[in-house]
């Protein structure tokens, strides 16, 4: 009996059968899957048992591992090395109060994110102490410093700065050398010891601004760059007591923002 074409399905006589594939063809059936190009014995490449040319054979591209006894084995023996090596750390670490913690990509990443940022803090840090505080940084502090001893300061700074107003007029015959007992004589019955201690005498120092300064409070002066400032004294270290000479106006002011003439 003669077989079927495993192409069209028609029976194939002997004349034209061609056994290839374990199948039978015809010879005008047997022929490349893509291309429809004739084959015959010699020239033919087989995959999953149908023909193809040499142009068109697929080509396999190996994703997977098979799972061959060999590759089990191996498998296995790693699988055991690994936790022979995992027991020996730990019975080696154990008592010490941590745990060994694998250098996995992502906490190696971590890691040195960290250091980054560590020493990016350590740069700015070691900047910031070697150029000093800057004029709005120091403004900053000093205010601070002001608003904390207004509470216990300012009463007495009210009486003490109130004279130097009156007697703001006579400043330029301080500065020509009169009697002392005539200004002295002046202001010793009303105000206290701090007063004279704080309010501008003759032959006061003359200091020249390099900022622009805005009082903010009412027992201070405000300033702007280039000004001067004259009769002044200081008070502490932070602060001084001076009279603007442009404006007239006597009050406390921040040492940080004038020098000295």
């Amino acid at each position: 009996m003669n077989p079927n074409c495993a192409r069209c399905g028609k029976i194939v006589y002997p004349t034209e059968k061609v056994n290839c594939l374990d199948k039978f063809w015809h010879k005008a059936c047997f022929h490349c899957e893509t291309c429809k190009m004739t084959l015959n014995m010699k020239n033919y490449k087989g995959y999953e048992k149908k023909p193809y040319c040499n142009a068109h054979y697929p080509k396999q591209s190996f994703t997977m591992v098979a799972d061959t006894p060999e590759n089990l084995r191996l498998k296995q023996q790693s699988e055991l090395q690994s936790q022979i090596r995992y027991k020996e750390e730990f019975e080696k670490n154990k008592g010490k109060g941590f745990s060994v913690v694998a250098d996995t990509p992502e906490l190696q990443r971590i890691k040195k994110t960290q250091d980054q940022i560590s020493n990016i803090k350590y740069h700015e840090e070691f900047e910031r102490s070697r150029m000093g505080p800057s004029p709005s940084e120091g403004a900053e502090l000093e205010r601070r410093n002001s608003q904390e001893s207004t509470n216990y300061r300012r009463p007495a700074e009210q009486q003490q700065h109130q004279p130097p107003h009156h007697i703001q007029p006579s400043n330029p015959v301080y500065q020509q050398q009169p009697p002392p007992s005539q200004s002295y004589g002046y202001k010793e019955p009303a105000a206290p010891a701090s007063t004279q201690r704080s309010a501008p005498s003759g032959g006061g120092k003359r200091f020249r601004a390099v900022y622009d300064y805005n009082a903010a409070d009412e027992d201070e002066v405000s300033f702007q760059d280039g000004d001067t400032i004259i009769n002044v004294q200081q008070i502490d270290d932070g602060w001084m007591y001076g009279t603007v000479e442009r404006t007239g106006d006597t009050g406390m002011l921040p040492a940080n923002y004038v020098e000295a003439i």
